[in-house]
Order: C-alpha cells, then sequence, then structure tokens
C-alpha cells in the first residue's frame, strides 16, 4: 500500500484463474444471468456463454480515510483507497458485493454499465443504501452479445465505473467529493490481458482527489502493456490527454485489423458521468522517459489537473533526463486563470468555493494559486505475474 492510500495491486483475481483462490467464493452457475439471457431473446450460443458464467462475491469497506475528512472504498478493514479497488469480471459473470458502511453516514455503491435490480440499485429513491453501520448485498449482472427481434444487442463489455450515490443526499454528489469512487471493468473472453493498470478520475479540478504536483505518477518499462481507465465526475468538463502515446477510440484502444479506419487519439473527452479505457505499449515508438498526462482544458491544466506517466528503460533503470523532468515538475508552479482572465476568454467562471479535501473551482481563490512542493507517490500497479 503506497503512503497516500492507493492500492499497490488492483483486484484482478476478480477474473477467472487460479489467482482468485482465497480472495473469491468458490464459483457457482449462474442460473440468474442465463435465465435473464433466455428471457430476452438472446440465441443459444448466447445462452450458453452467459450460463457458463461465474459467481462472484467480495467484500467492500467504506471508511474514512486516515487523518482526513475523505472516505474511500477498501477491499480491507482499515485500508480504504482513492480510487476504491479496481473490479473486474468477465461478460457473463455475476458479482455480489457485500458493502460494510464503517462510517456514521448513511452511503452505497451505485454501478454503470451493468445489469441489477432495484434493491441493488444504491440510490435513495429506491431505498437502495446503507444506513450508517450498516452492511448490505448488491448483485451486479453482466451478459454477453445476444440477437433479439433479429438485431445484435450489446453485451456488458467496456469500461465502467461505481460510486457513491447516498451521502448526505440523494444524488451522489458530496459521496464523489469525498472520494467513494471506483473503476470497473467487464471483459470479453479471450481480451489481452495488460502488464499493468491505471485508474484516473477526473472529479472537479482534481486527480484522484489531488492536484500537482501530488497527482499519481504511473510508472511502466518500456515495452509493458500498459491499460488506462479513466473516469470523469463533478460538474466540469475535461479531456484527457497522454504525451507521446496515442489508442484507437474502440473498446480496448487497439483496432481489429490493418484496414479497421476506427480514428486514433491522444486527447479524449472525459466528462462527468463518462468512462472509457484503452491500452498502449509504454513508450512504443517513442522511447523512455517522464511523460505527461493532463486535462487540455488550459485553466484546469494550469490548476494543478497533470501528472507524470514515467517509462522506464526495459530492464527497470531510470532513462537519462527522466529525474530532471520529474524534479521539474515538481517545481512548477501551477497557478488558476483569474476571474478578469477567464471572462476575456469569454468563459463564465464557476461560482463555487473549495470542498474538503477538493482544489478550489473558483480559480481567484488564494489557495488555488500556489501549490506546495512536495515529492509525488510512484504508483506501480502490476497485473498478476508481472513485476
Amino acid at each position: 500500500m503506497d503512503r497516500d492510500g492507493r492500492p499497490a495491486l488492483s483486484r484482478r483475481s476478480m477474473l477467472a484463474g487460479a489467482a482468485a483462490a482465497g480472495v473469491l467464493a468458490p464459483a457457482v452457475a449462474a442460473s440468474g444471468v442465463a435465465a435473464f439471457s433466455a428471457a430476452a431473446g438472446a440465441e443459444a450460443a448466447s445462452a450458453s456463454a452467459a450460463a457458463a458464467g461465474q459467481t462472484r462475491q467480495i467484500t467492500l469497506y467504506a471508511e474514512p480515510m486516515p487523518n482526513s475528512t475523505l472516505i474511500g472504498y477498501g477491499l480491507e478493514p482499515g485500508k480504504p483507497t482513492i480510487p476504491g479497488p479496481l473490479l473486474e469480471i468477465y461478460e457473463g459473470d455475476t458479482l455480489e458485493i457485500e458493502l460494510v458502511n464503517n462510517t456514521d453516514e448513511r452511503l452505497s455503491i451505485h454501478p454503470h454499465g451493468v445489469n441489477y435490480d432495484t434493491n441493488s440499485d444504491g440510490a435513495p429513491f429506491n431505498n437502495s443504501f446503507n444506513n450508517p453501520r450498516e452492511t448490505r448485498v448488491y448483485t451486479w449482472r453482466t451478459r454477453t452479445t445476444y440477437q433479439r427481434d433479429g438485431v445484435y444487442m450489446p453485451g456488458s463489455a467496456g469500461f465502467w465505473h461505481y460510486h457513491d450515490h447516498a451521502l448526505r443526499g440523494d444524488h451522489g454528489t458530496i459521496g464523489l467529493l469525498k472520494g467513494l469512487y471506483g473503476g470497473l471493468i467487464v471483459r470479453k473472453r479471450g481480451d489481452l490481458l495488460p502488464d499493468r493498470q491505471y485508474t484516473v478520475v477526473f472529479n472537479e479540478q482534481t486527480i484522484n482527489n489531488k492536484i500537482a504536483p501530488d497527482t499519481p505518477m504511473f510508472v511502466a518499462n518500456q515495452g509493458e502493456r500498459v491499460e488506462w481507465i479513466c473516469i470523469g465526475h463533478g460538474n466540469l468538463l475535461h479531456t484527457f490527454h497522454l504525451h507521446a502515446h496515442r489508442w484507437a477510440d474502440t473498446r480496448t484502444g487497439m483496432l481489429a485489423s490493418a484496414t479497421d479506419n476506427t480514428p486514433v487519439l491522444d486527447n479524449k473527452d472525459l466528462n462527468p458521468g463518462g468512462s472509457f479505457g484503452f491500452q498502449v505499449i509504454a513508450g512504443e515508438g517513442v522511447g523512455p522517459g517522464a511523460w505527461m498526462y493532463h486535462c487540455h482544458v488550459q485553466g484546469h491544466s494550469d490548476s494543478g489537473m497533470s501528472g507524470v506517466f514515467l517509462v522506464r528503460n526495459p530492464d527497470g533503470s531510470m532513462p537519462p533526463g527522466a529525474q530532471a523532468a520529474i524534479d521539474r515538475f515538481q517545481g512548477h508552479e501551477h497557478t488558476g486563470m483569474t476571474t478578469t482572465e477567464m471572462k476575456a476568454m469569454g468563459a463564465e467562471p464557476v461560482p463555487t468555493g473549495p470542498h474538503d479535501g477538493i482544489a478550489p473551482i473558483a480559480p481567484d481563490n488564494p489557495s488555488a494559486k500556489k501549490v506546495k512542493k512536495s515529492q509525488p507517490t510512484t504508483t506501480t500497479t502490476p497485473h498478476n505475474g508481472h513485476k
């Protein structure tokens, strides 16, 4: 566990395989998924694939972050993280989440991209939440692509996310500000698995509830396959830009063939409630080095929405010039645009003050003018079997 509370490893054992031993309950036939597919008119092949799915069980704990007003989800008592654990399953699987609320607040967990009934919605509207100190089970179902009424309907595969929907309100606003969010991946069987994974959440004018230079520094060795899970929250519009690397605008970030003309990107909208993911080969075609990732809304980048993607040499050693670049990033002064500057550009400042643990939205706030210098956390998140 890193010193700022981010998990050192994602929950890769959510996927089928030996790594799941001791973490998840024994797999059983997901009869509910199979019945659901059949009722929707799925073809026999799709119904068979759904029937082969697993029912997996996991316990999450919602707890205050140490020495902070923030709150996170964690896989173990006393170890909350922001973002929460990255959860992964295959299409056709069912995930049962036992959420233990170890706070004195009402809260919940609400997913995007999967199927659930009203009891697992996580919204007070459906009376679906944990009261203070209460434990509740939420059930999320997934399915493969199926045919109905002569057309193909999409399955659940994608890069999704989960978050609170009940803390101090009915819409999850405060829970998101406090850090109750995390990534969710539903994979197709046969998908390429990455060597490393990173979850990046643009939440108001922060990255994972931090501002530069304290934003996470993500690390990989040149040639490793790196998966990015990008999530947007809050009230502001953002874009995600990764220097020197690009990806196809598909579900995985990869092309289907040599003649696939899907647009290729290095910058994509990342707005509230949205999410996407992609894989790149670290340093492919450009070599190792310290590469920036950031929001390309210029006022946001100026205010501290930037971080470092460090691509080490293939043997893990530091490439020439990388440490000097990191030092310059550490010493860089991040300043917000003034109200006058924003109006001169035709933009209207958002009249919102700072929140606990969140960078101020209104750039004229003095605390947005300069961020104190501190050392970043270098986070490596290897896939099982990789260092």
